[in-house]
C-alpha cells in the first residue's frame, strides 16, 4: 500500500538523519583531538520496484566514511619527539603492552601524528601507550637494507640515557695541502707532521702521527713526498708508509707506492688500511689518482683543514631528534651525534579503507590495499616533521552547519510520519 510506504520511507529517514547526528556528534567532540580523522555520512536512496503504475516510496538508506586521507594543520610544539607527516603517508606504531609483554611480532598500527616521549624503560611511547617503530642501524650510524613491504624488521625504538656507549675509530680522511715549493731543488726539505686524535674500543683518547717528508731533488721538482703514519703508543715505530706522487699541472694525486709498513694502498677506493698498537684496523683515507679532494700539492703553506674521522670517547645521551627524512639521530655528551634508528612512512592505495580504532590508530584492510614503507620524503610519502603535531581534522563551523541541516531533515521526516499517522487516522474515520 502507497501509504505505508510513505511511513517506511519516513522511518528510514529519520535512522539515517540519527546516524549523521551521531558523526557529526563524535566530530565535534573530537574537534580538540590530534590527529583525528572526521567522519562524512553519506545518503543514498532506495528504490523499489513499483506494481501497476502506483508509486511505492523506498526512503534512504546511510553510509559513514572516516577520511583517512584528509590532514589537519600542523602546529609547533616545544617537544623534539612531538612528529607529524607532512603529506602522505602514516608512522608505524605498536602498543606498549604487547611489546612489554613479551610479543615476538608485535601488532603493527598506524597513526599520522604522535607527542612521543621516553618512558621508564627507554621507549619512546606516547601518554595513550602507543609505542614508535622503527629499523635499528648498525654500530657506525649506517642503515641496512630492510624489507618495505612487511614489518618484520620493525623494532619499538628504545635507547638508555644513562648508559655509557663508546665508539672506536675505524676510519680517517686526510684532506690535507702540502706546499709544492717544498719538493723543489734548494728548498729546505721540512717534514710536516699532524696529530690526529683517534678513540679505541673503550672510548680512550688516543692520537696519530702522520709525517709528510718531501723528496728534494739535485735540481728541478719532484713533486714527491713520503707519508708514514706513526701510532703515539709507541713512538718511532711506522705503521703505515706510502710514496706519493702529484701531478705538477694541478696539483691532483698521480701516483700511491707502498713503503715498508703498512696495508696495501687500494687505488680503487683510495684507501689503506693501518693497525694501531693495539691491533685495531683504521682505514686510511688519501684519495684516488687523478683527485685533489683529500690530498692534493699547491703552492702555499702546509694546510691540514680536512681531516675527518669516525669514533668517540664514551658519553651518554643528551637528547633525540628526528629529520625530515626520519632518521633518528642521538647526540652524546661526548659530542657525537649518530643515527640509531629510520622511521619509515606507510602509505597503500586507499588510506580511507582502513580499520579504524581507538587513539587515532588505524590497521590495513582488504579494502586500503597493501602497505609499503618507504624511506619519508621519497615517493609519495611525506616528509617526518619534528616539534609538531597534527590538528583534528574536523572543520567546527561546517559541522555546526551539518548539524543544523541534519535536524532539519530530521524533523521534516518525523513531519512525514505525523502525516501518515493522520491520514491513516482519516482512514480509519471512514467506517463511521
Amino acid at each position: 500500500m502507497t501509504i505505508s510506504s510513505s511511513l517506511n520511507a519516513g522511518i528510514s529517514g529519520l535512522s539515517a538523519n540519527a546516524s549523521a547526528l551521531a558523526s557529526i556528534s563524535d566530530n565535534i567532540a573530537n574537534s580538540g583531538t590530534y590527529g583525528y580523522k572526521r567522519v562524512q555520512t553519506d545518503f543514498n536512496s532506495m528504490v523499489m520496484a513499483s506494481a501497476g503504475g502506483a508509486y511505492s516510496a523506498g526512503g534512504v538508506r546511510s553510509g559513514t566514511t572516516r577520511m583517512i586521507d584528509e590532514r589537519g594543520s600542523l602546529v609547533a610544539t616545544t617537544n623534539a619527539t612531538d612528529l607529524a607527516i607532512g603529506g602522505r603517508g602514516m608512522l608505524p606504531v605498536a602498543n606498549l603492552t604487547e611489546v612489554t609483554g613479551g610479543a615476538a611480532d608485535p601488532t603493527m598500527y598506524m597513526t599520522t601524528t604522535g607527542s612521543f616521549n621516553v618512558n621508564q624503560d627507554g621507549y619512546l611511547v606516547t601518554g595513550s601507550g602507543l609505542v614508535l617503530l622503527g629499523w635499528p642501524a648498525n654500530t657506525d650510524g649506517t642503515m641496512p637494507d630492510y624489507p618495505r613491504d612487511t614489518a618484520a624488521g620493525l623494532e619499538p625504538i628504545q635507547y638508555d640515557t644513562n648508559r655509557l656507549q663508546a665508539s672506536a675509530t675505524t676510519s680517517i680522511e686526510l684532506g690535507i695541502n702540502l706546499p709544492a715549493e717544498s719538493t723543489e731543488a734548494g728548498s729546505a726539505g721540512n717534514v710536516e707532521s699532524s696529530l690526529i686524535e683517534f678513540f679505541d674500543g673503550l672510548g680512550k683518547s688516543k692520537n696519530l702521527q702522520v709525517n709528510f717528508a718531501p723528496t728534494v731533488p739535485a735540481t728541478g721538482e719532484s713533486n714527491e713526498w713520503t707519508l708514514t703514519i706513526e701510532d703515539t703508543d709507541n713512538p718511532g715505530t711506522n705503521i703505515g708508509e706510502y710514496v706519493m706522487t702529484f701531478d705538477p699541472a694541478d696539483g691532483s694525486l698521480q701516483s700511491v707506492t707502498n713503503g715498508a709498513t703498512g696495508g696495501a694502498y687500494d687505488g680503487t677506493s683510495g684507501t689503506a688500511i693501518v693497525n694501531t698498537f693495539a691491533g685495531d684496523p683504521i682505514e686510511i683515507t688519501i684519495g684516488t689518482v687523478g683527485d685533489a679532494t683529500y690530498m692534493s700539492q699547491l703552492s702555499g703553506d702546509y694546510s691540514p683543514v680536512g681531516i675527518n674521522k669516525d669514533g668517540s670517547a664514551a658519553g651518554t645521551i643528551k637528547a633525540v631528534e628526528v629529520d625530515t627524512n626520519g632518521f633518528v639521530h642521538a647526540n652524546y655528551s661526548s659530542g657525537e651525534t649518530r643515527i640509531i634508528y629510520q622511521i619509515p612512512v606507510a602509505d597503500m592505495r586507499n588510506p580511507n579503507g582502513m580499520t579504524a580504532l581507538d587513539q587515532q590508530t588505524f590497521k590495513p584492510s582488504s579494502e586500503s590495499g597493501s602497505y609499503f614503507l618507504w624511506n619519508a620524503g621519497d615517493g609519495p610519502a611525506g616528509e617526518i616533521n619534528s616539534y609538531a603535531l597534527e590538528e583534528s581534522a574536523t572543520d567546527v563551523a561546517g559541522e555546526l552547519t551539518n548539524m543544523i541541516k541534519t535536524q532539519r531533515a530530521y524533523s521534516s521526516n518525523a513531519k512525514v510520519i505525523q502525516t501518515v499517522d493522520e491520514m491513516l487516522q482519516e482512514t480509519t474515520n471512514i467506517k463511521r
